[in-house]
């Protein structure tokens, strides 16, 4: 008889049957389903299973939370439903057929922008700085800048500009490469088409509208115009494309034995040529139309109401995954019109679900419990992070959300109504003043307030009506226990203080809430307590004496650990790391193996998970403490394998 064998069968049933399951996996904690029909998932009942510790469904995916015995869990899952585990690529693939159109389209631009997101923040950081050092005036009765009366700031000032032009000017780059990642094909094939597009050969982009004449390749039947495509998304898109479907082309007829020579040649120029000759020329007038037509609908008679409707709906939006096409539409704005008063607006509508948050943490504070949940997600919320916010709290109680929505539709009529704009996309809260143009602080900033002081003074009135005692109080609102308890006998205290267990950071860096992991699993705490930690070293360590229990193989991004107490551990490397397959990770263990306190468990490149668009914030839970009740330290900045964090 199975470990888990009344939960298998229990859960089987409750999926749907066999017959409702089209592919199953597992990572690290979790089982991955996707179902015929997802709606036969009784939810309620699978979360009252001994062995789940919660679901939630993701991209066409049904998510069964295991902890770190999900191997064995899933190996009598399959055994007894009769199913053959596929890879989790097969059940992503597989997820999509769950999924509208659009939202396959909008995932697919989301993937290809999310490694691109790091570098388009620190861009418009710096063109935020860039333009305060050189194109302000607060000198000579308002005739001079910073750069005009400093040797070394107007240094400074062509300096930053070496980077802003990097980031926008070279954009295509970024884009064209992306784009190959995601679709496996060759990416130094990907990095020379965008080159082609950005040479300094071409007139640039950026100065086509004022050259007195444009230069052409003349092949004597037919001339091209030699135009540069700096800074264009739609074009460098489409060109991307041609080149995706050329390889694939290439490679599925071409024999193995010539592929080496033929497929790159054979997709490569042509994808240049067609990327110059007819996807450039449509995209850049599809970009352009885009960009139009936001602009229009931004500074039309009616922008009030645009803007009303985008600053109710963003917050929506990001629960959708719908989001990610405000980067292109916001990188085409940029390109045609030297800023976006788009990006302003999502700012104020993640600070106004950050607001609405601090109104909940006002009405619970006393209640321990959700302000374990409420201050962190107030506090990433205020700085763009804003999924602890909406799926831990907003979304949870529902008013707080639609609280946040109207406080962010108003701030989004000021923010249109003044002209506020940005130089680019930066940092998606109160930061992200850092990328507004200087001489919209001030309306930027009133804005700021009223998505501040409407969304709060909301939560807090309506919250008073629907919020109940228990909610408001936590175990404040319990009743009193009858006065005869108070003379039983106390219960033995523990011995733990003689045989107390002290854990180590697995990794170097700053030790944070477990709250503030962006990831809902890990930072509602249904996989257990514990903290998070953001690296500033790369290998992971032994906390504790302890055995290797669970180790991922083929994504070695998270291991599980048995201290001699029975209690359990987990680190897992990184969020959504499963999804790289090991590339940039190596693993130094075995299940099986016991390791001491700084014996060596992974390596890992934190760049790489940067590039491939995840965050490299590092969770470390108790998944089962057993008897144990364990304490956690945050705040501190830790050594690997020497600075407590835990103790048992």
């Amino acid at each position: 008889m199975g470990k888990y064998q009344d939960d298998v069968q229990a859960l089987l049933r409750l999926v749907g049957g066999k017959e409702n399951i089209q592919a199953v996996s597992h990572c690290m904690t979790r089982m991955r389903f996707v179902l015929v029909d997802p709606s036969k998932a009784d939810t309620k009942q699978i979360e009252r299973l001994s062995s789940v510790k919660g679901t939630f469904t993701q991209a066409g995916q049904f998510q069964v939370i295991i902890g770190n015995d999900v191997g064995a869990f899933y190996n009598e899952f399959t055994a007894f439903a009769g199913i053959e585990g596929v890879s989790k690529d097969a059940v992503k693939a597989a997820a999509k057929t769950n999924q509208s159109v659009i939202q396959r389209i909008m995932g697919t631009l989301g993937e290809i922008f999310a490694p691109l997101i790091p570098a388009l923040i620190c861009g418009g950081l710096i063109l935020g700085f860039h333009n305060v050092i050189g194109e302000i005036n607060f000198f000579a009765d308002g005739t001079q800048s910073l750069a005009d009366v400093s040797t070394f700031w107007n240094g400074m000032y062509s300096f930053l500009w070496l980077i802003g032009e990097a980031v926008f000017h070279m954009l295509p780059v970024g884009i064209v490469w992306s784009i190959t990642k995601k679709m496996g094909t060759t990416q130094i094939l990907g990095i020379i088409l965008g080159l082609t597009l950005v040479s300094p050969q071409l007139l640039n982009g950026f100065s086509v509208a004022t050259a007195e004449e444009i230069p052409v390749w003349d092949f004597g039947f037919a001339q091209v115009q030699m135009i540069g495509y700096q800074g264009q998304v739609i074009a460098a898109m489409l060109a991307g494309f041609v080149l995706v479907f050329l390889e694939r082309f290439f490679k599925k007829h071409c024999p193995e034995v010539i592929s080496m020579i033929v497929v790159p040649f054979c997709s490569l120029v042509p994808a240049v040529i067609i990327a110059h000759t007819v996807v450039g020329p449509i995209g850049w007038r599809i970009g352009d139309a885009i960009a139009a037509v936001v602009n229009m609908g931004l500074a039309s008679n009616v922008k009030w109401l645009f803007a009303a409707i985008f600053g109710v709906v963003y917050a929506p939006l990001v629960m959708t995954g719908l989001h990610h096409m405000t980067n292109a539409i916001d990188s085409q704005l940029v390109n045609a019109y030297g800023g976006t008063n788009l990006w302003p607006m999502i700012a104020l509508s993640n600070i106004a679900q950050g607001s609405a948050v601090l109104g909940m943490s006002v009405l619970q504070r006393k209640n321990e419990r959700a302000q374990q949940v409420n201050v962190p997600a107030c506090i990433s919320c205020y700085l763009g992070v804003t999924e602890p916010a909406l799926f831990g709290v907003n979304l949870k109680y529902g008013f707080p959300l639609v609280c946040g929505m109207i406080g962010s539709g108003l701030a989004a009529v000021i923010s249109i109504g003044t002209g506020v704009t940005a130089y680019s996309i930066g940092v998606g809260g109160l930061p992200g003043i850092l990328s507004i143009m200087p001489q919209y602080w001030v309306s930027f900033l009133i804005a700021m307030l009223v998505a501040i002081v409407v969304p709060f003074v909301l939560t807090l009135l309506v919250g008073k009506v629907r919020l109940s005692m228990e909610e408001r109080l936590g175990e404040d609102a319990a009743p009193a226990a009858p006065a005869a308890a108070e003379t039983a006998p106390a219960a033995p205290a523990a011995a733990a203080e003689t045989g107390a267990v002290s854990v180590k950071a697995p990794l170097s860096g700053r030790v944070l809430p477990l709250e503030q992991v962006p990831d809902e699993v890990f930072s509602q705490g249904i996989l257990g307590e514990g903290v998070g930690i953001e690296p500033t070293d790369s290998t992971v360590v032994a906390p504790a004496d302890a055995t290797v229990s669970t180790v991922m193989e083929e994504s070695r991004h998270a291991v599980g650990l048995t201290l001699a107490n029975g209690a359990e551990l987990l680190i897992h490397v990184g969020m959504d790391t499963v999804e790289m397959k090991g590339d940039g990770f190596a693993l130094h263990v075995k299940v099986g193996d016991k390791v001491r306190t700084g014996d060596k468990l992974i390596t890992f490149d934190p760049d790489k998970i940067r590039a491939a668009g995840h965050p490299v914030t590092t969770a470390f839970v108790v998944t089962d403490a057993g008897d144990a009740r364990p304490t956690f330290a945050t705040g501190l900045d830790a050594v690997a394998g020497q600075t407590e964090v835990m103790r048992f």
